[in-house]
């Protein structure tokens, strides 16, 4: 079992896969990096200062901890309660995106194959029986 395991590892098609998902996860940095740092900047400049990545309804507002005379805290503090729709926001670029980069990947590796299989495949060699019945026909012409 432990070799079958090793073999099924070890095959082409489990290694590419880890290769791509490594890829994948350091190109999501990236983009993460060019919406984040880029993109929305520019985006929140010319929508007059709006940082997407703030906006959020609030749906019950934060509670700050209550503390007695002596300092014990008589209430913990209690978090807001809000939906980030601006973080969505941030999300559906990201994988705008990403969703166009692959595209291109692919358009371009479809092209390419396209390119290879228009380019017409050489005629093969006539085998030796073949060029020994041409010799003969050349010299019954003769």
């Amino acid at each position: 079992m432990l070799k079958e395991f090793r073999d099924f590892a070890m095959r082409g098609n489990v290694v590419d896969l880890a290769i791509g998902v490594i890829i994948g996860a350091a190109f999501g940095t990236i983009v993460s990096s060019l919406v984040d740092d880029i993109i929305m900047p520019v985006v929140g400049f010319a929508t007059a200062g709006i940082d997407f990545s703030k906006l959020a309804w609030i749906i019950k507002a934060a509670v700050p901890a209550v503390t007695d005379a002596t300092g014990a805290i008589v209430s913990p503090e209690q978090a807001a309660v809000s939906i980030n729709y601006g973080k969505f926001i941030n999300a559906t670029i990201k994988f705008i995106i990403v969703a166009w980069v692959l595209f291109l990947i692919v358009k371009g590796m479809n092209s390419m194959k396209k390119a290879e299989a228009a380019a017409p495949a050489a005629p093969p060699e006539p085998t030796a029986s073949e060029k020994l019945l041409g010799e003969i026909r050349d010299l019954l012409k003769k």
